[in-house]
């Protein structure tokens, strides 16, 4: 018994030595490193002269810790020495044409090594020279300078705001930019086809080579270039030019304004093949050519054969060339001169054409519409037809002599008074 407490109690003592004395966690002291920020265009840093553009810029921390040590009873610190804290990014427009339509902008922590983005939208004035210009980056940030421990669990940090401006280099490229200052529609109407006639301006800072000035389908626009090329030359920063074209309208299009898109293919003063900003354009389009019978319904009898005037009026808006009528002859009418020559309809005018018609002895007396349709030519010699319209046509019963003459009943009767009358006469003079 005596021999195990001669064991145990220094077991105890010992083990409690060792609880004792064991080492406290060691915490890390930074000795030196801060943060080191730059800043650079993500992306092109190639600005276009009248033109808005967002520009984004990604500021860089580089900051490194030279020196740190690990040491028995420190307290570990929060942040880190070489973090920017709270950083905000604003970009100034210096001596560069532009306008920055972007506040500053607060992108917070940015560690050691590590960046952060930002985005500025900039106008570049539209007769900016081309070149290569500065703009400023301002940015605010606040860092740990330094941090005094006191006693042995806490910490007094000490940080520090500080302001720096950062030089960004951008490139600004000018170009040709369209200004279409006039638009006509010859002849421009719902499923034909004219001309559009465009001036055009280049507003922009730069002498475009070998231009092409281009009109191109707007999405789903009605209106359908046939020729989309004008070819140009030299379209010199202010020049102003004429351009022809011919388009197609879309028989579903209706009397109004259609887009259309116009852009110009150049080369620039360094000899590249550019295109310039499309520029969308409202072209008018004039209502459908259309005609309507403009004469009252002509009669005719049963079984018989007529010229029958029809008058025709162009209610379109634009006027029509060598057209010709056409009269569709149905049972129970027949026909062999079915086709009229209009000649040119202006607008508003009538013109009456004649066909000659048949019909049959048992025609049934009514109301008969007969389908015309009139072919003509447009302005640009195109074929085109007419919808179709309704003729009426009354067929009447006969009156009159026609009446009695067409009737077999009333010819039958007729025929046997007079048979009666001359047998009367006969036996009358016999007996004599």
């Amino acid at each position: 018994m005596k021999f195990r407490k001669f064991f145990i109690i220094p077991l105890l003592i010992v083990l409690i030595a060792c609880v004792l004395v064991s080492p406290a966690m060691a915490g890390t002291k930074y000795l030196s490193g801060g943060p080191s920020l730059s800043a650079a265009v993500t992306g092109t840093n190639e600005l276009i002269s009248g033109q808005t553009v967002p520009l984004q810029v990604t500021v860089q921390n580089s900051g490194l810790i030279d020196s740190k040590f690990s040491q028995t009873g420190l307290v570990d610190r929060t942040d880190l020495p070489n973090t920017a804290k709270t950083v905000t990014v604003g970009l100034g427009s210096g001596s560069a044409p532009v306008t920055i339509q972007s506040d500053p902008q607060m992108i917070g922590d940015i560690l050691g090594g590590a960046s952060g983005q930002s985005k500025f939208n900039v106008k570049v004035e539209a007769d900016a020279p081309s070149g290569t210009y500065t703009l400023p980056v301002s940015v605010n940030y606040t860092y740990l300078e330094s941090a005094e421990q006191v006693g042995t669990d806490s910490l007094n940090y000490n940080y520090v705001t500080k302001s720096l401006i950062i030089p960004l280099t951008v490139t600004i490229r000018s170009e040709v930019i369209v200004d279409v200052q006039k638009i006509s529609a010859e002849q421009l109407n719902v499923g034909t086809e004219g001309y559009l006639n465009l001036t055009l301006q280049n507003t922009g800072n730069e002498n475009g080579k070998n231009a092409i000035v281009k009109i191109v389908r707007n999405g789903a626009s009605p209106i359908t270039p046939t020729d989309s090329s004008v070819y140009i030359g030299d379209f010199a920063k202010g020049a102003v030019v004429n351009c022809r074209y011919r388009v197609a309208v879309s028989t579903e299009a209706a009397a109004q304004t259609y887009p259309v898109d116009v852009i110009v293919a150049y080369e620039d003063h360094d000899g590249i093949n550019r295109t310039s900003r499309l520029q969308t354009i409202g072209v008018p389009i004039g209502g459908k050519i259309d005609f309507k019978v403009s004469s009252e319904a002509p009669s005719i009898n049963p079984g018989q054969k007529k010229v029958l005037d029809v008058q025709y009026t162009n209610v379109g808006a634009t006027t029509v060339y060598s057209a010709q009528a056409r009269l569709s002859a149905v049972d129970p009418f027949t026909s062999n001169d079915d086709t009229a020559y209009l000649g040119d309809i202006k607008p508003g005018d009538s013109v009456m054409a004649h066909f000659e018609v048949s019909t049959t002895s048992d025609a049934t007396i009514k109301q008969y519409g007969l389908d015309s349709e009139i072919r003509y030519r447009d302005a640009l010699d195109n074929s085109q037809i007419s919808d179709t319209m309704k003729v009426p046509v009354n067929v009447v019963a006969k009156t009159g002599t026609s009446a009695i003459l067409g009737n077999p009943i009333i010819l039958a009767v007729i025929a046997a008074i007079i048979i009666g009358v001359g047998y009367f006469l006969y036996t009358r003079k016999k007996q004599n």
